[in-house]
């Protein structure tokens, strides 16, 4: 007897339909009865202290209800820890309008709240402030000197700082038969996703809240609202069903979320608070980061010593790390190892994850590296990586729990046609155009967490499974539909996931590729416990033709339990629930990993990307003509889904390694280019012909699904790529982000 296998089908988003017809709602989009709208105002100085807000010309606006400023806000904690949430680096949480006190241009000063949104922007526009301004700090590379250890706290325990040091490597980069030494800089970086951030807030009387919010943690949300405005958890609703795109920007509880719920509980009444564009770039953001690397090979291209320091900004209140230079050593065993990693505060909020934090910026000075080395020892850039392959984590001497990188070299550069590329920089033309191949590895973090989840079965034959888990727009609905009706042995059809809401089973933030694993594994645990109840009940129906059997005498497929000896011998689902006399039979269950036998492993996913560019000889202009990503990161639940979270990935690399740029006017400490006409991503115009191969890797150790998650890992591999071919079509090795025209002219 067969039954559908749901898990590796590449099924449609079961929202899709939803969002492309604008039916599916967002947090600024609830129609709320007697809703007022919240506007904020932002500092204009980097620096400094609030002298006067002058509300008069404001407040005589028609239509004004209320400005709230730091002078007359609710009473709110000093303990800092009620600030903090599940993404929170060590140090202080970022209190808005806690007092007078300016500590980066942009910070949030006011909330003009209004009838309408208009009223409350025009109103907001008139409040007179005066500053006294102090001396203020934003650029990294004049503080290189200042950098310090980060500080420890709970989150180097999901982002470790740099392994400790091993061998001689001053000694062994000196005796080095080759070597490359380079610097490498990025600049910040702001996600842009493209639902605005927003909040509304329904005051439901007597201090309690429903929450509609653009978040990546429903559960989070909840907790810090309960934490800051002493309110019960149980009285906190927080709900986000719908997400338009995150990229990291959720994982924190945002400014807006904080100042709507203050004016909701202040006011007594409903209140929606939306973010204009330009105040998107008023928060967390990708970190400027200088880094530098020393590597040095043998002559038979063994690399022998690896140096890889990093230098990245933090904000002067919390000490914002990422996991940059531990991965060099983590793919290429060299025995003598130099790897630092530092921060030094600066006058700017706090920088916060951005798809593939620490990775993306990392792999691009390894990866660059490894290829200038490559070319220093004549030897190709892919057959270089394999003479250096590993099957341990040198950097930890740990086994991997898998890892299939080495298909991934093979099955990306045969996609590719990598064995047809010329071995020598500006050899291959196209009229004008100078061609170049390149190619670079990609790694990341298997991250493993607990979640709950709870499954419930009705009598008229359908699975409801829930979590609090947010979807950004990653396909989860879709993926948890698949991987519970799997677990459960029922059609598809038959099976709803519902999410996005802080009153189900708690999950933990989305993000770091490890939701589909953490949560995944929550609803097969969920499942699972549910056919044993199931069962239980089954056996106790008088006559039941189950009676006596044991749950490995059974089997459950087709919304059925059979016996294994004799499958004339079955009872449908629906049958037990109708016999229990109730309407459902539900079960919940938690996913705890065993993180004692999991941290024997090194856990991570893995990628190859090779890609085609071609340079203009006298603009310098790039384009990405076409470009492979080959991914091994264990099962893939759904390959559609999966593809287009790669693809994204291989176009967010594009935008990295040439277009994206936050723009500092460091004399005035603020981004100047806040707006999608000046900040560049890619159009449609800049993207052709990109691929996507899915390798095959079986990995029993890292979840119950085998699943390592794909968010993060086609972005790592993909802007070192570009870069290095650019190095070969044009024999300029470019090692700053973005690459811009003027530096190959």
């Amino acid at each position: 007897m067969k039954t559908s296998q749901e898990i590796g089908k590449p099924i449609n988003r079961l929202e899709g339909n939803l969002k492309v017809t604008g039916a599916a709602k967002y947090a600024g989009e609830y129609n709320v009865g007697d809703l007022s709208h919240g506007y904020i105002a932002n500092s204009t100085i980097t620096k400094g202290k609030i002298i006067e807000i002058d509300e008069s010309k404001a407040a005589a606006i028609p239509g004004v209800i209320a400005i709230i400023t730091h002078k007359n806000r609710t009473k709110l904690p000093w303990f800092d820890m009620l600030y903090a949430d599940m993404d929170a680096p060590p140090g202080t949480p970022f209190k808005p309008l806690y007092n007078e006190n300016i500590l980066y241009n942009g910070q949030p000063i006011a909330l003009v709240v209004a009838e309408t949104f208009e009223t409350a922007r025009y109103a907001a526009s008139l409040l007179a402030i005066t500053y006294e301004e102090e001396a203020f700090e934003t650029e990294l590379a004049a503080h290189l000197d200042e950098a310090r250890d980060p500080k420890k706290g709970m989150a180097t325990a999901i982002k470790p700082l740099p392994p400790t040091n091993k061998g001689d490597f001053e000694a062994a980069y000196k005796d080095a038969f080759a070597r490359y030494e380079g610097e490498f800089t990025h600049g910040a970086e702001h996600h842009n996703p493209l639902e605005l951030f927003a909040t509304t807030a329904v005051y439901e009387g007597k201090g309690k809240l429903t929450v509609y919010d653009k978040t990546q943690g429903t559960s989070n949300c909840q907790l810090y609202i309960a934490n800051v405005f002493s309110l019960h958890y149980n009285d906190v609703r927080v709900l986000s069903p719908f997400v338009g795109g995150g990229f990291g920007s959720g994982l924190r509880p945002q400014y807006q979320l904080f100042l709507c719920v203050m004016a909701s509980l202040m006011l007594k009444r409903n209140v929606r608070v939306t973010m204009d564009r330009t105040q998107m770039f008023s928060f967390g953001h990708r970190p400027q980061t200088i880094q530098k690397t020393k590597f040095g090979a043998n002559s038979e291209g063994i690399v022998t010593a690896l140096n890889h320091t990093a230098i990245a900004e933090t904000s002067q209140f919390e000490d914002y790390t990422e996991v940059v230079v531990n991965w060099g050593n983590m793919l290429y065993p060299a025995e003598n190892t130099s790897l630092d990693y530092k921060l030094v505060p600066l006058d700017v909020f706090t920088p916060m994850d951005m798809r593939a934090p620490g990775g993306s910026t990392g792999m691009h000075a390894i990866e660059a590296t490894m290829d200038a080395l490559s070319y220093e020892l004549n030897i190709d850039p892919m057959e270089f990586r394999l003479l250096n392959y590993s099957e341990v984590d040198a950097s930890e001497n740990k086994p991997y729990s898998s890892k299939e990188l080495k298909e991934c070299y093979k099955q990306g550069a045969e996609k590719f046609g990598w064995k047809n590329r010329a071995s020598k920089p500006r050899a291959t033309k196209r009229g004008n155009r100078l061609v170049g191949t390149g190619m670079s590895t990609g790694i990341w973090d298997v991250i493993a967490l607990p979640a709950k989840a709870k499954a419930k079965f009705s009598k008229d034959g359908k699975l409801k499974v829930t979590s609090a888990v947010t979807d950004i727009g990653t396909g989860t609905k879709t993926i948890m539909t698949q991987i519970a009706a799997d677990s459960f042995a029922v059609a598809i059809d038959d099976v709803t996931f519902d999410h996005g809401d802080s009153d189900m089973p708690m999950a933990p933030i989305q993000g770091g590729s490890y939701t589909t694993g953490v949560v995944g594994s929550a609803v097969k645990a969920a499942c699972k416990a549910l056919q044993k109840k199931v069962f239980k009940k089954a056996k106790n129906i008088s006559d039941s033709p189950l009676s006596g059997l044991k749950i490995t005498d059974v089997v459950f497929k087709n919304a059925a339990i059979y016996s294994k000896e004799d499958f004339s011998k079955f009872i449908n689902y629906k049958d037990i629930v109708v016999a229990d006399g109730k309407n459902w039979i539900a079960a919940s269950k938690s996913n705890i990993p065993n993180l004692l036998e999991l941290k024997k492993y090194t856990r991570a996913a893995h990628s190859a990307a090779f890609v085609e560019v071609e340079v203009d000889e006298e603009l310098g202009i790039v384009n990405v003509t076409r470009a492979v990503t080959a991914v091994a990161a264990g099962k893939i639940i759904n390959p559609k889904t999966a593809r287009s979270q790669i693809l994204g990935g291989m176009v967010w690399g594009i935008s990295k390694a040439l277009r994206e740029e936050s723009m500092t006017d460091h004399n005035l400490g603020k981004y100047m280019n806040t707006n999608l006409g000046e900040y560049h991503i890619p159009v449609h115009a800049d993207i052709h012909d990109l691929d996507v191969v899915f390798v095959d890797e079986k990995d029993d150790i890292i979840n119950e699904l085998g699943s390592k998650g794909v968010g993060e890992i086609g972005l790592a591999s993909m802007a070192p790529a570009i870069a290095n071919a650019i190095f070969h079509a044009t024999g300029k090795r470019i090692n700053k982000f973005p690459i811009h025209f003027d530096d190959l002219m």
